[in-house]
């Protein structure tokens, strides 16, 4: 079975049951805590606290964002510095590279670039 890492992006996407995004509910959610933290800012602001309380209690399982992953993420955004990515996505690519799975996402930024899969 095929394995994504999952941006904030795509995890909004899941929630909000866009039916492009469906068929990746099937599949362990592997994130970072930089996602975790992001969908906790965007659970709060469009559903209020208790929510993001929910949501955030909810995602137990994020991956460690090792030393080599880091250095490879700041060297990949220092080079694609005019796509302006973000730290958390930069970090989930570098991720995903180093895992070999696919790095889920509908962010504009990624569309064209290898190991992605981008789901508008």
């Amino acid at each position: 079975m095929v394995n994504y890492f999952f941006d904030t992006y795509a995890i909004i996407e899941l929630l909000k049951r866009n039916p492009d995004y469906l068929k990746y509910g099937e599949f362990p959610l592997i994130t970072t805590v930089l996602n975790k933290i992001e969908l906790t800012w965007w659970a709060l602001n469009e559903h209020g606290e208790a929510f993001a309380d929910i949501l955030r209690n909810s995602i137990v399982h994020v991956v460690e964002i090792t030393d080599d992953v880091i250095k490879d993420a700041m060297i990949f955004r220092k080079n694609h510095k005019k796509r302006d990515i973000s730290n958390a996505d930069a970090i989930g690519y570098a991720y995903s590279l180093k895992q070999n799975i696919k790095f889920l996402t509908g962010d504009q930024q990624f569309k064209d670039l290898p190991n992605v899969e981008y789901v508008k």
